[in-house]
Order: C-alpha cells, then sequence, then structure tokens
C-alpha cells in the first residue's frame, strides 16, 4: 500500500489552549514540548499496513508481552519542518530519511514502510500542529517517526505486528552549554561493531551510548566520541552526529560509511555543499593520533559535528584519559560557519535549491 491509504481524524477533545502553548514555544529547548497531535499506522502480517490515523498525541496501549519490551524491535527517525518566509511549511529531505527508516527496518527484521507513505503521515502532522512551530532563533518543529513492534509473544522471532508513529516537538537550540564550540570526551566504550546494528537508527544504538554519554557530561564536556571497535583508534562517530575535519590543504575529510557509521541525512547533504564550494571533499579512515598530531601542527583548521538536531556544530576541544587538546582557536570555523550558513539558509527557503531538497507542504 501507498500514500493512497486513508488517513481517519478524530478530533482533538481538548487541544492546547492558544496562550499555554505561546508560553511552552517561547523557549522549547530540545525534545522536551510535544504537540497535540499524533499519526498512527497499523501493520498486521497477511494484511500489510492499515488504521492510518491522525489523532491525539495520547499514551501508547501496549500488552506486557509485547515484544518491544523484550527484544527490542524499534526504529526511529529524526527530521524537522521548517517555516518559510512566505509562512509555508516545508521539510528538507524527508525522502533520504524514508530510505534510511526502511534500511533501519530491514537491519531489524521489520515491515518497510512505503515512503510515500512515512512523508505523507509527516506531512498530516505538520499540517495540524503547524502552530506549534516556536519562533526562537533557529527554531524548527521536530519530528520523531519511529516504529515498535507490539505483538504479545515472547519467542525470540521477528513480530507480526507493528505500529508506526510520528510525534512531534517543537525545538530550539540542541546543545544547553550555548558555547561557541562543544567540547567532547573520548570515550573506552564502543558504540558498534562490524556486522552490528551501527548503520540502523535503532534505540539499542543510542542505549548502549548513555553510560559513556554520561561520563562525557560528568567530565564537563557536551557529548561523546566513539573509536572503532577493532583497533580503538579510528575516529567513528559521536553520541548522535558525523564528524568533519576541514584541513588546511582545503581537504575535508569525514570517516567512511562501512556500517558501523549512522549515514547521517546531514552528513550527505554536506559532502554535496562542500564539493560545491570548492572543497576536496574526502571520505577516509582518519585516527585520533592522526586528528591531535594535525591539530598541533596546523594541518587541521577545523572539526565538526553535524546531525539533524545540532545541524553544524564546532567543536574546539577534544579530551581523553590521554590528555586534550585544541582545536584552532577553539571556537567556530570559517569552513564550518560557511557550510552551515548555506545548508540552513536552503533549508529555511532563503538561498536557491538545485538538488531539489526542500519539499513545501
Amino acid at each position: 500500500m501507498s500514500a493512497a491509504l486513508p488517513f481517519t481524524h478524530v478530533p482533538h477533545p481538548a487541544p492546547t489552549a492558544e496562550a499555554v502553548r505561546a508560553g511552552l514555544i517561547a523557549d522549547p529547548g530540545f525534545g522536551k514540548i510535544f504537540s497535540d497531535h499524533m499519526v498512527t499506522i497499523e501493520w498486521t502480517e497477511g494484511q500489510g499496513w492499515h488504521s492510518a490515523t491522525l489523532g491525539p498525541r495520547q499514551p501508547i496501549a501496549l500488552d506486557p508481552a509485547a515484544a518491544v519490551l523484550h527484544y527490542a524491535q524499534e526504529i526511529f527517525e529524526g527530521l524537522k519542518a521548517y517555516r518559510l518566509a512566505d509562512g509555508t511549511m516545508a521539510l528538507f529531505r524527508p525522502e533520504a530519511n524514508a530510505r534510511r527508516f526502511n534500511a533501519s527496518a530491514k537491519r531489524l527484521a521489520m515491515p518497510e514502510l512505503p515512503e510515500d507513505l512515512f512523508i505523507e503521515a509527516i506531512r498530516q502532522l505538520v499540517k495540524v500542529d503547524a502552530n506549534w512551530f516556536p519562533g526562537v532563533e533557529g527554531g524548527s518543529l521536530y519530528l520523531r517517526p519511529f516504529m515498535i513492534a507490539t505483538e504479545a509473544f515472547l519467542g525470540v522471532r521477528p513480530a507480526k505486528e507493528y505500529k508506526f508513529i510520528v510525534i512531534a516537538s517543537p525545538a530550539g537550540n540542541y546543545f544547553k552549554s550555548g558555547a561557541p564550540a562543544v567540547s567532547i570526551w573520548v570515550s573506552d566504550y564502543t558504540r558498534a561493531a562490524p556486522g552490528g546494528t551501527g548503520a540502523a537508527k535503532c534505540g539499542g544504538n543510542y542505549a548502549a551510548s548513555l553510560v559513556p554519554t554520561a561520563e562525557a557530561f560528568a567530565q564537563g564536556h557536551d557529548q561523546v566520541l566513539f573509536l572503532d571497535a577493532a583497533e580503538h583508534k579510528w575516529v567513528e562517530e559521536l553520541g548522535g552526529m558525523n564528524l568533519f575535519f576541514a584541513m588546511a590543504d582545503g581537504r575535508l575529510v569525514t570517516p567512511p560509511l562501512t556500517g558501523t557509521i549512522l549515514p547521517g541525512v546531514t552528513r550527505d547533504s554536506l559532502l554535496q555543499l562542500a564539493a560545491e564550494e570548492g572543497l576536496n571533499v574526502s571520505e577516509e579512515p582518519y585516527s585520533l593520533d592522526q586528528w591531535r598530531a594535525d591539530a598541533a601542527s596546523g594541518a587541521l583548521l577545523e572539526t565538526f559535528a553535524c546531525g539533524t538536531a545540532a545541524v553544524v556544530t564546532p567543536v574546539g576541544k577534544v579530551a581523553g584519559r590521554d590528555g586534550e587538546f585544541t582545536i584552532g582557536s577553539g571556537g567556530p570555523g570559517q569552513i564550518t560557519q560557511k557550510l552551515r550558513a548555506r545548508l540552513v539558509a536552503i533549508q529555511r527557503g532563503e538561498a536557491p535549491d538545485p538538488h531539489g531538497w526542500v519539499l513545501k507542504l
């Protein structure tokens, strides 16, 4: 089935009052405030996708034996809706999120959702909750599509029943520190190993990152860096973001996608934009030792992290059990700022969109 699947609209019995909503979105932070509605679509073996509903956001009823609670069959995505200058809402490359969602579904033995149905579900939610868009600088309506296994069964096999859900959250700045560049902590833990689920956006990957992330926070840093599982020397990614390294010789380096790194939509977009800016883009392994040496010698000018939530964020300092080092001046660099500005301008309809990345709703 596709987006031709009819959506049932269930009226909200008590939507949030306008004055209350205005107070909530005045300073929303990230991931703390949620809009009034949600989309749900069911999947049952033999029937496929059915019962698409746009209705009030409410608790999910689950049997205590639901497979998601025992075997972690769960995947999710993250993307944003933006308000353009003409007042309309738009999405940025939602089809890329739909493709990645299905790649995660394959890895977790879950049913794939037609891409047009994925996008239509988001369209329905954004349309009804557009008034939750925050007017703060850099604000957006963050969208969280996810799928869980709902079949009540304790045998170890793929479930036969699933629920796809989309919720929305007005969002401001992702990082709380407000610093011009973030500081990261090199973890002794491993995020993913070859043959594992590193390239899938599943909850288990993030659950495993919580202890090292808490360790980074305890050490006074904003994020955690994971190295490879085999040699523990090659840079992979942060807790939820990809990394780029801008070199003095005009190269822009990022670790390659070998199955242990999440293929970020923002990462892919920046690879294309950087090439258009004349940078020599390279996907190649980059070690922590080389990073430290390049920062010291000046061969490395800038490092930045990227992702849907954080967009493009400068990295100013790297610390670990072997000491710490500063990148450049410790603040945002020109390449980072230029790429961020160009990406954001396209996302918000303030610059030409030659790639057709922006989908107006």
